[in-house]
């Protein structure tokens, strides 16, 4: 028990509110709507405009609807405010379940498992984090409806050890809950328009996904897998195929207008809770051993190489990718949100939490050798994250975007020829690659600064 109130201390004070977050009260006025690509809105929305605005493409400009709960975008950025802060707090929770499901079932069946689990509670962030972008959390409907998804992800996180047993209906109703109350409250709340109709056809998407989610509760071993697994493939296929509908067609990505400051800055921010738990991990695992030297040494170790991580991820990704979508036209922000951040993020963030879990197996017995399944968890989570950040950059059209892939290849080659190694020497080997990268790209982002702004 000592165990997890040292992880809510950490936690409470690493998410503590920056400077960045924003003071000002709710506008009382309306929002004024800004208008991108797409089909003409119908007549009961706010900002409707006429047949000879039609962009080259022949489409109508669309129209963000005009109602008290759609965030300002009049003053600039938008920031994240202290409820999404306050939000993510359930999700520092679930990352921390789900590395220890892994810590206590190393092995394949159980590293699809948490990898399940953990898709599913990103996906559940990711959906509300793309309506907490339009939708302002300072109003107290929004605020609500926010609460409720908070409190699914809970019961979503409680049931995480043993929800492939007798808590799989929590997490999988938790989780059809969710996705379904979010996207019914959008299509409620908006009026008539084209912004509502892309919001009924992702909840169209959800009901459908949900049958199987229920069913594969009722059932087990390889039936929910199958069940399951192919909810989670429609849910996760859904924004490439446009929430594509008979009928109706797709919704286009001109028309998933973004704030691309707040979206950056929101991912960014779960980044921060898989660092955190890494952080955590490490030191709440020297906290319940003797401190010799080597304990001391594999903590300065792990320290380090969180840090290395940090290094990597916010000196490339977050300030190339987050200026890319700041400065890209309305009509190209949502597309690269999509892709930049909904998908390629979750390498990055499983990265991480993989990481973290290494850094404990080398922590809690530093003297041993790593062996297979030690090695590939410790050298495996930063090669997933480095090919995140090359994919990423790729993206947007960074050059020599690619390099990181050499090193996370190198990194999984050599981790079977380093299974006899101590946890601490091989981890410390690790370290010192990361560290390497980290300096090698700092060096190259000095040097190549002027060029991106100019691209910027």
């Amino acid at each position: 028990m000592a165990f997890r109130e040292i992880r809510g201390d950490a936690y409470a004070a690493r998410m503590e509110p920056g400077p960045s977050l924003p003071a000002e009260p709710v506008p009382a006025q309306a929002a004024i709507p800004r208008q991108v690509s797409g089909p003409l809105p119908a007549s009961d929305t706010v900002g409707r405009l006429t047949d000879d605005t039609a962009d080259e493409s022949g489409e109508q400009p669309f129209v963000i609807p005009n109602i008290p709960l759609i965030r300002s975008r009049a003053a600039g950025e938008q920031r994240a405010t202290f409820f999404e802060l306050f939000f993510d707090l359930v999700y520092v929770f679930a990352v921390t379940q789900l590395s220890h499901y892994l810590l206590a079932d190393l092995s394949w069946p159980g590293a699809a498992r948490a990898t399940f689990m953990l898709v599913a509670i990103y996906w559940a962030w990711n959906y509300t984090t793309w309506m907490a972008n339009w939708f302002d959390p300072r109003t107290v409907a929004v605020r609500l409806v926010l609460v409720f998804v908070m409190m699914a992800s809970l019961l979503m996180a409680i049931a995480v050890p043993d929800a492939f047993g007798e808590r799989g209906l929590l997490f999988a109703a938790s989780y059809v809950a969710l996705q379904v109350v979010r996207n019914v409250f959008v299509v409620a709340v908006c009026p008539t328009s084209a912004f509502r109709r892309n919001f009924g056809q992702i909840l169209a998407w959800s009901l459908l996904t949900a049958p199987p989610w229920i069913v594969g509760a009722f059932v087990d071993g390889d039936a929910r897998w199958g069940l399951w697994g192919a909810a989670l493939l429609v849910d996760l296929t859904a924004p490439l195929v446009l929430y594509w509908l008979p009928g109706l067609g797709s919704t286009p990505t001109s028309q998933w207008q973004v704030d691309g400051s707040h979206f950056a800055e929101r991912f960014q921010l779960f980044v921060i809770i898989a660092l955190g738990e890494s952080i955590v991990l490490a030191g709440a695992t020297a906290s319940e051993s003797r401190l010799t030297v080597r304990v001391t040494v594999a903590l300065g170790v792990a320290f380090l190489l969180s840090t290395a991580l940090w290094w990597l991820y916010f000196g490339q990704v977050s300030e190339v990718v987050a200026g890319r979508i700041g400065h890209s036209a309305p009509t190209e922000a949502g597309k690269l949100g999509r892709d930049v951040y909904t998908y390629l993020h979750l390498p990055i963030i499983a990265g991480i939490v993989l990481a973290a879990v290494g850094l404990e197996l080398v922590i809690a017995h530093p003297e041993e050798p790593i062996g297979l399944s030690g090695a590939l968890v410790a050298f495996g989570g930063p090669a997933l994250f480095l090919a995140g950040l090359a994919t990423c950059c790729a993206r947007v059209g960074r050059r020599h975007a690619w390099w990181p892939v050499g090193v996370a290849g190198a990194l999984l080659a050599a981790a079977p020829l380093l299974t006899s190694l101590d946890r601490l020497a091989a981890m410390g080997i690790l370290t010192a690659v990361l560290i390497t990268s980290a300096a090698v790209e700092q060096s190259r982002d000095d040097s190549s600064a002027p060029a991106r702004d100019a691209d910027a």
